[in-house]
């Protein structure tokens, strides 16, 4: 798609759109995002963008990695948003991507508000969570008459060297659906607390990585083995964790090699 006389009338000059990139297949993107994306002059963009999104920038247009990675932090908040404003001053097409969600743990309001204190229009354009691009790989419902009621979201993404400051005893509810996103590192604290809070430790849970792209790998275990399996089989990619009983059917994808390594695999 390439940028045309109607850029304007998508994106002021000066105006700033948080763009949901999705869980990273660009079949997954809004008709608006790809819209907005061939609008843009500039174009920041998250570590968890999918390569084959960025190629849906056109040639000329500014990219700008502002990606945050667990231990691998290119830019701090204050510092993107500092960028954002100084791009929108400068009367600038602009377009955010954020991966997933721009409204679901992204850090969002840190930009709007940032954007808004210097008189800049911010606007939204959704994009498809991670926890529904999971349940949609494994075919599977995050909520299920009678088992799975509700549908809890948790970020396990906690300061450096602090635990998680989460209500545990409201989270270990086996009548709900948990999405854990950034939950990989986390996987030990989420199994132990869960349990003491009298979640039972055959819980079903399902890891999953790279939800919606080729290489994306899924595994079945339970609340108990979370902790023996979940680095391992996540490695240092980011994970998304859905436990509860509404998992129990979810189709699991996990090379041999990874089965013989980890018999807690269900």
């Amino acid at each position: 798609m390439q940028q045309n006389d109607l850029s304007d009338d998508l994106i002021a000059p000066g105006e700033v759109w948080l763009v949901g990139a999705g869980p990273g297949d660009p079949d997954l993107l809004t008709r608006k995002a790809e819209k907005l994306i061939a609008a843009a002059q500039i174009v920041f963009y998250d570590a968890l963008v999918g390569p084959a999104v960025l190629d849906l920038i056109p040639m000329g247009v500014e990219r700008v990695s502002v990606g945050k990675r667990s231990g691998r932090h290119s830019k701090d908040q204050r510092t993107i948003d500092e960028m954002l404003v100084s791009a929108a001053l400068a009367g600038k097409r602009i377009v955010r991507l954020k991966g997933g969600d721009p409204a679901m743990f992204a850090r969002a309001t840190e930009e709007i508000t940032a954007l808004r204190a210097v008189g800049a229009s911010v606007r939204i354009c959704p994009g498809i969570t991670a926890a529904s691009a999971v349940a949609a790989s494994a075919g599977i419902s995050l909520s299920l008459r009678g088992v799975a009621r509700r549908v809890q979201f948790i970020t396990a993404h906690s300061r450096r060297g602090q635990a998680l400051d989460l209500d545990w005893n409201a989270l270990a509810d086996p009548a709900c659906t948990l999405a854990v996103y950034m939950g990989r590192d986390a996987a030990p604290e989420l199994s132990q607390a869960l349990i003491e809070a009298g979640l039972p430790g055959a819980t079903p849970v399902l890891i999953t990585c790279d939800a919606s792209l080729p290489d994306e790998r899924r595994l079945r275990t339970r609340l108990d083995l979370l902790p023996l399996v979940a680095s391992a089989f996540a490695e240092d990619r980011p994970a998304l964790i859905l436990i509860g009983e509404a998992v129990v059917h979810a189709d699991a994808t996990v090379p041999a090699a990874a089965l013989e390594a980890h018999p807690a695999v269900l």
